[in-house]
């Protein structure tokens, strides 16, 4: 059974404490949502969740929002969180390319891309979560200071990635195409489920961090 079509996924998460519905009214309360004024760290795709639980126990001062579009990816990462509850971190599931309607200008400080979907025909170019069109939405809720960080097994992805935030007139703070073995960019690094499974394969982990 493929994980994006049990059945009752939506219901058990619109149920769920930890679970922001995405027609609530989030848009610049964020800071009331989490009862404090800690930074607010994102990431789009988040999968079953590995990634961005790890991150939220090791930095309680700061506050997570999971976004996945996939109800009952998402429910992976609903079911961890029930055996190890977390008061820093909430989840939504929606479409990235409503991210405006969620979050208000300069209310994000950091947001996290892995391993997104490298769309490889070029007609879907524009759908690809580091393209400049989704950089410019990106630019939109991110903090003057804020970067966004990806991380992918692409190299296409990541060449094309590399020439957007160029095209984007971001700034390209630090980027490797060996993650693993780059000592200075790996240091604290967290692997998602995929990059735990890549990196067994001998897949060298590209990664970038870019500024607005």
């Amino acid at each position: 059974m493929r994980l994006r079509n049990i059945p009752g996924s939506r219901e058990v998460i619109a149920e769920n404490r930890w679970c922001i519905p995405e027609t609530e009214p989030t848009k610049g309360n964020w800071h009331s949502i989490f009862g404090n004024d800690h930074p607010i760290h994102i990431e789009i795709g988040m999968g079953k969740g590995q990634f961005i639980l790890s991150l939220a126990r090791q930095n309680p001062h700061i506050n997570y929002v999971g976004i996945e579009k996939y109800s009952s990816v998402l429910l992976r990462g609903l079911q961890k969180i029930e055996e190890e509850p977390l008061e820093n971190i909430r989840f939504i599931r929606m479409d990235a390319e409503n991210i405006c309607e969620m979050f208000d200008r300069d209310e994000v400080a950091r947001i996290y891309l892995n391993f997104s979907d490298p769309w490889p025909k070029d007609r879907h170019a524009k759908r690809r979560l580091t393209s400049r069109q989704f950089l410019s939405l990106y630019q939109n809720i991110l903090q003057s200071d804020g970067v966004v960080e990806f991380k992918t097994d692409n190299v296409d992805l990541f060449d094309f990635s590399l020439e957007e935030v160029k095209e984007a007139g971001w700034r390209l703070v630090a980027f490797t195409r060996d993650l693993h073995h780059d000592e200075t960019m790996n240091q604290g690094n967290i692997m998602t489920e995929y990059e735990e499974r890549f990196s067994a394969k001998g897949n060298p982990i590209h990664k970038l961090i870019a500024a607005r």
